[in-house]
């Protein structure tokens, strides 16, 4: 402007000069319309600039960058990372708007929600820039709407916008600057030239204010346009980009206004990555471990107390849609902060508690600052499981112990590690489902033992870079669909994906049963022991079929009682008959009454000696268990046989035995009771009251996944707080509506990668129901310390298991695609440590995957500071009524340094 100004005035030097020298009455005259017209036509064109930042901003600004609730609270949104759905929100008191002539003190106080900050962009960049934040923001806050605290009291979304009044103000304080600035610089000229340029000024002024109206409206109405299921819509083109980024850089002159221009943190960041915003926005934090960004923390400080022209573009730029974004964004803290400067009196509670806020947080920071990561240094290497693996504890073990497979069990370590598992050599991302069914990567599961075996059976085969599996498996070496088929026409009752719906596959190999079974629309639970049989478990999972490592030993099974409609065995090696049928009875605990046990095996039609005593002693024992042998048929293709046996659905048998044996359950005794409980060779009595759990069997799939289940009494409250029936029905549509609205399309997630899915805190499993139409499965964790819901998600035909989050799950590493983590860490953290905990999250995802985190504010930022520490992508943080959400992906990334040996 100065440039311009100084010209100017060079220019009508030379004019003057030469009029003289012409002389004549008319030069002066002359001269002076001429510098009327010329400053008219500067003023205008510093009008119009003006005008169209504003214009651009308040379009842009207004719709995404705060909007102003009705209790006067504030929502912000911000960039955090890569991708186009990365925005945090912050919820925070609104400012009261300063008076008319106190808009510049205002700004200049640091009083501003946001702070633009510049950008330029590649094509993906550009992309990501037209996508609108308050429609990211919509699919957020539907992730908020939580039933946790009250089904009933569920938050809305905020309203949309700013006081047109204050945008005046502002939008006026800065072209009050420019004038200023324009003034000076042509102070030479003379009295009369200067009213002349006055009144063109105040001319198009008033044009100005006429011109204001629209973007106040047009910025309305965007808000009001946008969808809440998370969709984008195109609010700008890349000529109006081009043209607010010639507009901005005309005032980036750091000369110019004592140091208020906009600062551009995109040009000093050294490296780009291919799919990052150029002009990602950091937050300003007062607790340093919670500074964010890509080096350019001091200009976001320093931003933040700039001049009235930075506050007029900042509030509308800091989170436009494709224009240069402010190079910082004030979270609630510091606004929270100064709006208290502002009142007459502090009180010293306020006081106070901001100091205790603050050494905490550099108590946190110092404290993160020391955590040094490194590879875990164990035998098991790549493949550690933390609570199977436990040399130490299994060295103390007695022979006896060994008998009865509880070497095989969880021997979980007294603290949970925190180093992290190295990724096998050539590690690649997953093949998706469904062809991960027929072929994974080697080098992911780079285990041949299985292939030296069960190669003849048709379990795995190697074929070059993969590992194979034809579908077979020792009872069914010509696929494993023809004998699905088998076992279906065998005995009526079984009906596959109806009135069969949830099976547990013992010695399940490596799940090609349980795999076939999803075209059968029957969801199975595969276990085996981490043995011989190396990674069995390991390739169940990374060909996206559910599996855990366990052991029928010498506890019961992390399962409720009356829970499997179905249990299947094939040659799973397990020895039913002895130790007074103690195993045989678990798995009569877990089977639901009238529900069928499938054993596949040699005793069944072969006549070895061995053979025929197993089935002498099997005989025996499941008629003292009042089983019912409901057949015995032969498959001739497979050349195999298989016996069924049906449990009882009254209590008549048990109470016409000559001898109780095995004997009854006391009363007392927990059927429910599942974790680390020793088992117990006795049988509970079957459920005979028409409200009990057991009495009936569930409504057939798919209506039983969303009926409450029969047993639910309505005089007693849920989870949520209403009657049990209701409090179902809450839960059901609250995930339906989250997972919709939200999880689908407002987080980023490539659904078409997701196969492995577990809900760390599940309640009714509403979150799993709400996901049955994608292609994915869903392992349902309830915690050991939470209400016992695991029964009811078996009722509705889902999955899931027991399971003690202070401890590491009986997986291998590696092995889920997305976990979900709801009210998770501040649960847990009231028992054990948080560090683990992540540590544990990031055992068990694949590199690629993520995590979905919601909670209190607090706890989601400090698992987002261990997995930033851990160098995940953290894609949206969102919170709002410290209530938080956080979407993040697994990395590659292993630090170099290796743990001591222990």
């Amino acid at each position: 402007m100065r440039d311009r100004s100084s010209m100017a005035g060079a220019a009508r030097g030379s004019r003057a000069g030469g009029k003289r020298g012409g002389g004549g009455s008319a030069s002066s005259s002359s001269a002076a319309a001429s510098a009327c017209v010329y400053y008219a036509t500067t003023a205008l064109l510093v009008a119009l600039c003006v005008a169209g930042a504003c214009f651009l901003t308040s379009t842009s600004g207004a719709a995404s960058s705060s909007s102003v609730a009705a209790d006067g609270s504030v929502t912000a949104y911000r960039h955090t990372t890569r991708s186009s759905f990365a925005y945090e929100v912050t919820r925070e008191r609104a400012v009261p708007a300063p008076p008319r002539g106190a808009a510049g003190d205002a700004s200049a106080g640091g009083e501003s929600t946001a702070v633009g900050s510049g950008t330029g962009s590649d094509e993906e960049g550009a992309e990501e820039e037209s996508q609108p934040k308050s429609a990211v923001a919509a699919a957020a806050m539907a992730v908020m709407d939580d039933p946790h605290a009250k089904p009933d009291d569920r938050g809305g979304s905020d309203e949309a916008g700013m006081g047109m009044e204050e945008e005046h103000r502002v939008s006026a304080a800065a072209m009050e600057d420019v004038k200023g600035e324009d003034g000076d610089t042509a102070g030479g000229a003379g009295a009369g030239e200067a009213s002349a340029e006055d009144a063109a000024v105040k001319e198009q002024e008033a044009v100005l204010e006429e011109k204001l109206e629209m973007p106040h409206e047009q910025a309305r109405a965007a808000v009001e346009e946008k969808n809440l299921d998370g969709g984008i819509e195109e609010e700008s083109n890349a000529a109006g980009q081009r043209q607010r980024e010639e507009e901005q850089s005309a005032l980036d002159d750091p000369a110019a206004g004592g140091g208020g221009g906009l600062r551009r943190e995109a040009q000093e960041d050294p490296q780009i990555d291919g799919d990052q915003q150029p002009g990602e926005e950091i937050e300003l934090q007062r607790q340093p471990e919670e500074e964010r960004g890509n080096g350019n923390e001091d200009q976001a400080r320093s931003s933040a107390s700039d001049t009235n022209v930075e506050a007029a573009f900042g509030d509308r730029n800091g989170d436009g849609g494709d224009g240069d974004k402010a190079s910082a964004v004030e979270d609630s803290l510091v606004g929270e902060a100064r709006a208290e400067e502002q009142r007459a009196w502090a009180t010293q509670a306020d006081q106070s508690h901001r100091e205790k806020d603050r050494r905490d947080g550099e108590s946190d920071a110092g404290e993160e600052q020391q955590q040094e990561w490194r590879v875990c240094n164990v035998k098991a290497g790549a493949d550690y499981i933390p609570c199977l693996d436990n040399e130490k504890a299994i060295k103390k073990l007695r022979p006896e112990n060994f008998r009865r497979y509880e070497h095989r069990e969880r021997h979980c370590p007294d603290e949970g590690p925190t180093c992290l598992v190295p990724l096998p050599a050539g590690y690649r991302r997953p093949i998706e489902w469904p062809k991960s069914r027929d072929r994974i990567w080697y080098s992911n599961v780079p285990h041949t033992k299985l292939v030296e075996v069960k190669g003849h059976q048709n379990w795995v085969k190697v074929s070059g870079q993969h590992l194979t599996f034809p579908g077979g498996g020792t009872q069914f070496i010509h696929g494993a669909l023809h004998y699905i088929d088998f076992l279906q026409q065998s005995v009526r009752g079984i009906g596959w994906g109806k009135h069969t719906r949830v099976v547990l596959d013992v010695g399940c190999g490596v799940a090609s049963f349980g795999g076939y079974l999803f075209e059968r629309d029957v969801v199975t639970v595969s276990f085996a022991p981490k043995d011989e049989h190396e990674a069995q478990v390991q390739m169940a999972l990374e060909r996206g079929i559910p599996a855990i490592s366990a052991v029928m030993g010498s506890k019961r099974l992390p399962f409720p009682s009356k829970a499997f409609d179905l249990v299947h065995c094939a040659r799973c090696r397990v020895p039913w008959h002895a130790d007074g049928g103690a195993l045989l009875l678990e798995l009569n605990r877990v089977l639901r009454p009238g529900g069928f046990f499938v054993w596949s095996a040699t005793p069944v039609y072969q006549k070895l000696p061995e053979d025929v005593e197993i089935w002498k002693a099997m005989t025996s024992l499941t008629k003292s268990m009042c089983w019912e042998l409901a057949g015995i048929k032969k498959d001739r293709l497979n050349g195999i046989g298989a016996a069924f046996y049906r449990k009882p659905t009254t209590n008549e048998c048990y109470e016409g035995r000559r001898r109780q044996q095995p004997p009854m359950c006391s009363d007392d005794d927990d059927a429910n009771a599942a974790w680390y409980i020793r088992l117990n060779s006795c049988m509970h009595r079957v459920p005979t009251a028409a409200s009990e759990r057991g009495a009936r069997w569930p409504a057939e799939w798919p209506r039983r996944v969303r009926t409450p289940p029969y047993w639910l009494d309505a005089t007693r409250a849920g989870v949520y707080g209403k009657p049990e029936p209701e409090d179902f029905t809450v839960d059901y549509d609250h995930w339906r509506r989250v997972v919709d609205k939200s999880y689908l399309n407002g987080l980023g997630i490539d659904w078409s990668r997701v196969r492995n899915v577990m809900d760390m805190r599940a309640a009714y499993g509403g979150f799993a129901a709400a996901l049955r139409e994608k292609k994915v499965w869903v392992m349902n964790v309830v915690n050991v310390d939470a209400p016992d819901t695991l029964p009811i998600i078996f009722e509705r035909g889902l999955f899931g298991i027991y399971h003690d989050w202070c401890e590491s799950f009986s997986t291998y590493p590696r092995t889920y695609d997305l976990l979900h983590a709801d009210h998770l860490f501040s649960k847990i953290k009231e028992r054990c440590a948080v560090l683990p905990v992540v540590v544990e999250v990031d055992r068990i995802v694949r590199p690629g995957g993520g995590i979905i985190v919601r909670d209190e504010a607090s706890a989601v930022g400090e698992v987002e500071k261990l997995l930033r520490s851990l160098h995940w992508d953290v894609r949206l943080t969102f919170s709002k009524n410290d209530e938080g959400v956080l979407y993040a992906e697994k990395s590659d990334w292993r630090p170099e340094l290796i743990e001591e040996p222990l």
